[in-house]
């Protein structure tokens, strides 16, 4: 079963070539890959752009997936547990105003669903435009905003390609759990990438927490390119 996509997006860095990696090993023709910025207003930025460029031209229903890692907001799901996303949730700053939900294409992820079955379960992103590192804030949002793991660039990839009639799915593995902090490594982010120096002074400061994040990281990786694999061979 060849799978219906025209692209996949997925995060600069380890997970881009992670999922390089995996479609390399599928040995059948695969779809092209972006490595996009971290966060939503650098990933609205760089879409903006890439759809400029015209990388859908010849296409009449453009397919996109987004792929890479996520964290936990639930005690169900654990390190290595893959989320095919039914939906992405907008944090509201504002009180009294309710929180934004926008749908992945139900086809397409039903198609990827089909494929995938027990190795996947379905659910719902939260999109911050922030990284979450504190337990009790990840329990707390899943809760308030009834949504199972966190990413960065979701939502905004939704709202952007959505609007332009481009069908969007999701597929995430999950990298850090609900039960554990990790590092604060939000002075490590800058314009969509983590920098070097300050990732590693992060990582220094909480080498318990530092170690914990790396060894979930390189799990959700591993999960990621096997997937990818399984997604794309035939």
């Amino acid at each position: 079963m060849t799978m219906p996509v025209d692209a996949i997006l997925v995060a600069q860095g380890a997970e881009y070539k992670s999922v390089c990696k995996g479609l390399n090993r599928a040995a059948v023709p695969t779809p092209p890959v972006f490595p996009i910025p971290m966060g939503p207003s650098a990933l609205t930025k760089y879409l903006q752009q890439w759809l400029q460029a015209g990388h859908f031209s010849e296409h009449s229903q453009p397919r996109v997936l987004l792929m890479g890692l996520c964290g936990s907001l639930s005690p169900k799901y654990g390190v290595g547990e893959a989320v095919l996303y039914r939906s992405c949730v907008s944090p509201i700053a504002e009180e009294n105003k309710k929180a934004t939900e926008l749908f992945c294409n139900p086809e397409l992820t039903e198609i990827l669903q089909k494929k995938l079955q027990d190795r996947v379960f379905t659910g719902v992103g939260l999109t911050s435009d922030r990284l979450i590192y504190s337990a009790s804030e990840k329990l707390q949002l899943g809760q308030v905003y009834n949504t199972d793991v966190v990413d960065m660039e979701g939502y905004a990839a939704l709202q952007v390609l959505s609007e332009l009639g481009i069908s969007v799915a999701m597929l995430r593995v999950i990298s850090d759990d609900v039960r554990h902090n990790i590092p604060n490594l939000t002075n490590a982010f800058h314009d969509g990438s983590l920098q070097a120096f300050p990732l590693a002074m992060g990582l220094l400061k909480q080498p318990i927490a530092a170690t914990r994040l790396v060894s979930g990281s390189l799990r959700g990786l591993r999960i990621l390119q096997d997937l990818t694999t399984f997604l794309f061979s035939q």
